[in-house]
């Protein structure tokens, strides 16, 4: 893109935006309030701040596709379809699908309600005619979109998000498709939490870094801990200031306190039919995001609504609501503006919105103990968890309750600035209706308002902090520690590493410097993540890590924390011939095979290969050798030297939807082992092996991204032509 990122995301947020209120005939100025609040929504630039940029893409893309369909259905027979397809194949591009699928559910609301309405006005005709060619529109955008759509398709049936092939060997309850419920649900929206809709700060902020040396915890630990003020300030700084349903969080979903007012008040006075649209998305959108904290909705998606139970974070269908709230306020603006005079008992109902709105966090600036209670579930264990650091109950327990008194304190601050918020925003209004105040004045007052509401709590989690120096390296950003130069001092790139300083299956950065057994990824291939399950449940299997080539682990010194390297000369290398190949009847009795087993000597293979495989026995681990003579993540290259036929097993994960082998040139089936790798049954004598990733559902993408995007390409010429033609024959009338 032209701009850089993050800024590129950030004028999608706002042109994306402005585009959908253009589209519903709102006022250019007005268009712009709209955009400057869907834009500036909190989570828009907390998912930046955490590097979800794929997310924060998509969700800048659900205005248009929506503005698109809305433009179908209002007649535009050339424009809406066209437009429909290009940014639907962009907002399908950017390549999170879960935030495009909530964009679907929107959609599928919205064709529901224009059903209804065509029903009752006998348009049914025109309903289906314009829903026609949406369809069209739909599946181009898949068809630009087949390139990485069908490879993903593929892969998803073998990941987390697919079948299991067994349960836990101690778990006999494990589900057998899509994901863990609990798993899913783990991120829910707390019912009480939705709240900092219109105070930020009402649950605490995010988990961490709220506090300073100003604060209760700090005031405390300088007066009864003897810690000085910059130590005392460091140390709140760690302590947990949210004590919402989830176990950590970045932020609140903050929509802005004078956007929630005039959404509440567009509840009332707006009459466009698009308001029960808008409502019903946002009540749907608010209670799948509940998950387990009001399962009667979520269990009937997750159960029976198709693709549902693939996705996890439900809170995250929020981003829904962060635009249908924006939307109400913003008709809530044009329709004072444009017929304020034909609103019974207006000033009443502004008023009374006022009193609601206002009132409510006036009580909580007040008494925020009335409905907060500012200690959850995990208070308890907060206090073990200081006691466990500090050795004193009596002082862990009194610590504690300071921090119920910072949590407070924040409520109430934010609490007291959101009413004076909705104190200036409904007072604009008032004077406006008042003709005390021009539009264009009013306007500017709410774009000014509304911007400074938004960012200065963006700030709060995306500022000068979260970014590097112009610049800065990624030697920079990725400071190389004592075990990491230790390790790399090894030339021989044949092994692979397990760092176990931090969670090693949610921590990516050991594998910016190593080969590493770890990182993250939200759809592991089942087959992985059952061998997590299974055989580092609590200890590590030794073979296992032998048979992924782990040669080093990186721990912690229980006696002074420090980080040291533990070299495992066990690790079986990247390739190796076996003695013996034992066939299993199924998945549970590989697995379990595994669990002990001498990997160097021996391999487990399903019966389902047991044709492919003719040398069962051998003595090549000790007669042959092989190696790997290159390497890159699409395609390895190895030499092998064995007298007689031998089966190979390579350290690397087999998967067969792409992944094809050859010897000398010559294309051998690949074979299942030990449950997860790959292996060669090879024919005696020198060789080559080579191994290269070559999906055919790759290539089948290109040929329908090619043909789709021509075609695209010409829908888009068309439109131009026949829009200036159009323009022509007008002008010559």
């Amino acid at each position: 893109f032209a701009f850089p990122s993050p800024m590129d995301t950030v004028l999608f947020y706002l042109l994306g935006a402005y585009f959908l209120f253009s589209v519903l005939r709102i006022k250019p100025w007005l268009a712009a309030v709209g955009a400057i609040a869907i834009a500036f929504t909190s989570y828009n630039f907390i998912y930046i701040e955490a590097g979800h940029i794929t997310r924060a893409n998509a969700i800048a893309f659900i205005p248009p596709v929506i503005a698109a369909v809305i433009m179908c259905y209002r007649g535009s027979k050339l424009w809406g379809p066209v437009l429909l397809a290009l940014f639907l194949s962009l907002e399908i591009r950017v390549n999170h699908l879960q935030t495009t699928y909530y964009l679907l559910i929107v959609l599928m609301v919205y064709v529901i309600f224009t059903f209804i309405d065509a029903l009752k006005q006998k348009q049914l005709k025109g309903f289906f005619i314009a829903s026609g060619r949406q369809i069209v529109a739909v599946v181009i955008a898949l068809m630009v979109n087949a390139s990485i759509l069908l490879p993903t398709w593929e892969y998803s049936k073998l990941s987390t998000r697919g079948h299991a092939n067994i349960t836990k060997v101690d778990n006999n309850n494990a589900k057998e498709k899509g994901l863990d419920k609990e798993y899913a649900y783990e991120w829910s929206q707390g019912i009480g939490e939705t709240i900092t809709f219109l105070i930020p700060n009402a649950y605490g902020g995010s988990t961490g870094g709220q506090l300073d040396e100003k604060s209760h915890v700090a005031k405390f630990l300088m007066e009864r801990g003897g810690a000085s003020e910059i130590q005392a300030g460091q140390m709140a700084q760690g302590m947990p200031t949210y004590w919402g349903d989830k176990r950590f969080t970045s932020g609140p979903w903050y929509f802005g306190a004078g956007v929630f007012f005039l959404f509440v008040l567009g509840l009332v006075i707006v009459k466009d039919r698009f308001k029960w649209w808008i409502l019903a998305t946002t009540i749907l959108a608010l209670l799948l995001s509940f998950g387990k904290n009001f399962t009667l909705v979520s269990d009937l998606f997750f159960d029976y609504f198709p693709m549902y139970n693939k996705f996890r974070a439900v809170e995250s269908i929020l981003v829904v609501v962060s635009i249908t709230v924006p939307m109400m306020a913003i008709m809530a603006v044009n329709e004072l503006l444009t017929r304020a005079k034909e609103i019974p008992n207006l000033d009443k109902k502004i008023l009374y919105t006022f009193i609601g709105v206002g009132g409510v966090c006036l009580l909580i600036a007040v008494t925020p103990d009335l409905f907060l209670n500012f200690g959850n579930a995990g208070h308890s264990n907060l206090v073990e968890m200081l006691e466990h650091q500090i050795g004193d109950k009596a002082f862990a327990t009194e610590l504690a309750n300071q921090l119920v008194l910072d949590r407070k304190d924040i409520a109430s601050k934010d609490a007291y600035r959101s009413f004076f918020i909705v104190l200036l925003t409904s007072g604009f209004v008032w004077v406006f209706l008042k003709k005390k105040l021009s539009e264009g004045v009013l306007l500017g007052a709410l774009l000014v308002l509304f911007l400074f509401d938004l960012w200065s709590v963006d700030k709060r989690f995306l500022n000068d902090k979260s970014f590097m120096e112009k610049g800065a390296t990624a030697q920079q950003v990725f400071q190389q520690r004592e075990v990491d130069q230790l390790i790399l001092m090894d030339k021989d790139p044949s092994y692979r590493v397990l760092d176990l300083t931090s969670d090693p299956f949610s921590d990516a950065r050991p594998s910016y410097f190593h080969k590493s057994l770890g990182g993250y990824h939200a759809a592991k291939l089942m087959r992985f993540q059952e061998i997590l399950e299974n055989q580092f449940n609590g200890a590590l299997n030794e073979d296992v890590l032998d048979m992924f080539n782990v040669r080093y682990l990186i721990t912690t010194d229980p006696q002074n924390q420090s980080q040291r390297i533990v070299r495992r000369s066990t690790a079986a290398g990247n390739a190796w011939f076996v003695d013996r190949v034992s066939f299993v009847k199924g998945n549970a009795e590989e697995m379990q095979a595994i669990s002990s087993f001498d990997p160097h000597k021996e391999a487990f293979v399903n019966q389902q290969y047991q044709n492919e495989i003719k040398a069962k026995t051998s003595n090549a681990s000790t007669t042959g050798e092989i190696k790997l003579t290159s390497y890159h993540p699409d395609k390895m290259q190895y030499e092998y030297t064995s007298a007689n036929d031998a089966f190979a097993v390579f350290s690397e994960v087999f998967y067969d939807k792409g992944w094809k082998a050859y010897v000398d040139g010559k294309e051998t089936p690949i074979i299942r082992a030990d449950y997860i790798l790959r292996a060669l049954q090879l024919p005696a004598g020198t060789h080559k092996v080579e191994f290269v990733f070559d999906p055919e559902s790759h290539k089948l993408g290109n040929v329908l991204t090619l043909i789709s995007s021509i075609v695209l390409v010409l829908g888009i010429g068309a439109a131009i032509y026949f829009s200036f033609k159009g323009n022509k024959k007008e002008t010559a009338a």
